[in-house]
């Protein structure tokens, strides 16, 4: 337990870095945006990975009784998810996160919602959840999820202070719930590049999960799950 928990601070504890602006600008001033950018995914990767693994290691405790449909939910939720997450981070956004440069357009992925990247890691791992019905699953999943959750909320309040007057025009035409700002006719659906290619590499990857990529990553295979 000791090890997860150090594995989920250092994991956390990286992704709360791209809010701290000072700290952030040091370091892109010391390596250089490209190289920051670099080394900034390879360590997330890393420790993504050793919290998994640690996971992994804690015993197995059954909480819940597992069902078919359970299994549907990530089934249906993770794609969209990755959607989310890739098309958030190849997109300008000067309110999120994002490893495009500021001062862009704002992608067409804002127009969904302000937050896509954390989104993508909610619906990941909301959607994971309910049916992994473990104690070690509620950990991992569940303290990702209330991480993203949570961090809409912290990223909102830091780019209001940030932007300034700026906000109001983000905050009219965008919104944190998907799809919120185009149903209310602040925003109107548009696609773009960063969203397409998004949704093609989010196709390929869910097939290649799906044709045993999953079972051979994480020895379960999704469809023989939701269809037992």
């Amino acid at each position: 337990m000791t090890q997860f928990l150090l594995a989920l601070a250092l994991f956390l504890a990286l992704h709360m870095l791209p809010a701290i602006p000072h700290l952030r600008a040091r370091l892109v001033g010391a390596m250089g945006r490209r190289a920051y950018l670099v080394v900034y995914s390879l360590v997330s990767l890393l420790a993504l990975g050793w919290l998994f693994h640690t996971a992994l290691q804690l015993d197995f405790v059954p909480l819940w009784d597992p069902a078919p449909w359970q299994a549907w939910l990530p089934l249906l939720l993770t794609p969209i998810g990755l959607v989310f997450l890739l098309a958030g981070l190849t997109s300008p956004n000067p309110a999120s996160i994002t490893l495009r440069k500021p001062g862009l357009t704002p992608g067409a992925i804002t127009t969904i919602t302000r937050h896509p990247v954390l989104w993508g890691f909610a619906l990941w791992a909301g959607s994971h959840l309910v049916p992994n019905g473990d104690l070690r699953s509620l950990l991992l999943f569940g303290a990702l999820f209330v991480f993203a959750l949570l961090g809409m909320v912290i990223t909102d309040r830091r780019s209001r202070r940030r932007m300034g007057e700026q906000w109001a025009d983000i905050a009219r035409t965008t919104s944190i719930l998907p799809f919120r700002a185009i149903l209310a006719g602040r925003a109107q659906l548009r696609v773009d590049r960063p969203l397409l290619v998004a949704i093609l590499v989010s196709a390929l990857l869910t097939a290649w999960l799906l044709l045993g990529g999953h079972a051979a990553l994480f020895g379960a295979d999704p469809l023989a799950l939701a269809t037992a």
